[in-house]
């Protein structure tokens, strides 16, 4: 793959969730060298200085510097955050027509590089444009990776957590499916603290209520944040940086993230929200959780509302 010194990631797409993604990079020293890409170009040699003067107070040294494409030739992954924004009101899935393009013509340039690395996708609508990468790229689809339900899954946790009074990390609960307003919580194979979830659901209905609204509040999440601060930034920012520690560091860990599937759940040909084995050769395998009747109902559901886009879109 790379034949440098250290592991190089290259940024594309230096809006709110590429910066706070390359904050959250740079704090945790994921990376040795952090090349950013932006088309707007004064904003993006601001944004490089402001970084690499907080470099000093991380715990080691990340080179950030202003990128071309011709970065890409020794990267180990290009990470894209550009795309046009989802505007107050409107869908993921309303951006597609625009977003695929851009997309298009990112890979494109990347390709011409001789970029031999992962990618990870986290322009919206996610599991459509990764589709799109992974076509317009030529790659195996495992290093393709996209963001998926990995910020839905960090917001039913933390919600979750909240609940119980309990820290997010040992709240085990995945979001899949789309992601999008056709996701669904994967509440039977959840637990808290080793406790599943289930358990108590059969037992409390009122819990049950509980549970349902958790779940909404973590699909509205982003609209309530949009409304009133513009964008998402942090929560996604976090997420894309624990997926590119799961590749760099080679964890073989279990993340929700936007996976192509091959027959689990019986889809076939699409990247949708799962859990995947993640280490440094991209998605090793997505996992097919065990879910009950009504959620394999429901992910079904999801799953034909994005074939039916990505038929639209590639035939």
């Amino acid at each position: 793959m790379a034949n440098h010194v250290g592991n190089k990631v290259v940024l594309i797409g230096a809006g709110d969730v590429g910066v706070a993604y390359a904050f959250a990079l740079i704090n945790q020293s994921i990376v040795d060298h952090l090349a950013i890409i932006d088309i707007d170009e004064k904003k993006l040699e601001g944004n490089v200085m402001d970084l690499n003067h907080g470099v000093v107070w991380a715990p080691t040294r990340t080179r950030v510097t202003k990128g071309t494409y011709a970065d890409c030739a020794d990267a180990d992954m290009v990470v894209i955050c550009a795309g046009a924004a989802q505007k107050p009101g409107e869908t993921r899935l309303d951006l597609v027509g625009k977003n695929v393009k851009i997309m298009n013509s990112i890979v494109s340039d990347v390709m011409a590089n001789d970029f031999d690395g992962i990618f990870l996708v986290a322009s919206n609508p996610v599991d459509i444009l990764t589709y799109a990468v992974w076509k317009a790229s030529g790659l195996d689809h495992k290093r393709v990776i996209g963001s998926g339900t990995v910020l839905d899954s960090a917001r039913f946790r933390y919600m979750l957590g909240e609940l119980e009074d309990i820290a997010p990390k040992s709240v085990h609960a995945y979001i899949v499916g789309e992601h999008g307003d056709s996701e669904l919580p994967a509440v039977s194979t959840a637990n808290i603290a080793g406790v599943p979830m289930s358990k108590k659901l059969d037992s409390d209905p009122e819990y049950a209520e509980r549970i349902e609204k958790i779940f909404e509040d973590t699909r509205d999440a982003a609209y309530s944040i949009i409304d009133a601060k513009g964008s998402t930034s942090f929560g996604i920012g976090m997420g894309l940086a624990r997926i590119t520690a799961a590749v760099i560091q080679n964890q073989d860990v279990a993340l929700p993230v936007s996976a192509y599937l091959q027959g689990e759940y019986g889809v076939e040909d699409l990247y949708i929200g799962t859990a995947a084995i993640i280490n440094r050769s991209g998605i090793v395998r997505a996992i097919e959780l065990q879910l009950s009747e009504h959620e394999k109902e429901r992910f079904d559901a999801s799953a034909k509302t994005l074939n039916d886009i990505k038929e639209e879109f590639f035939g």
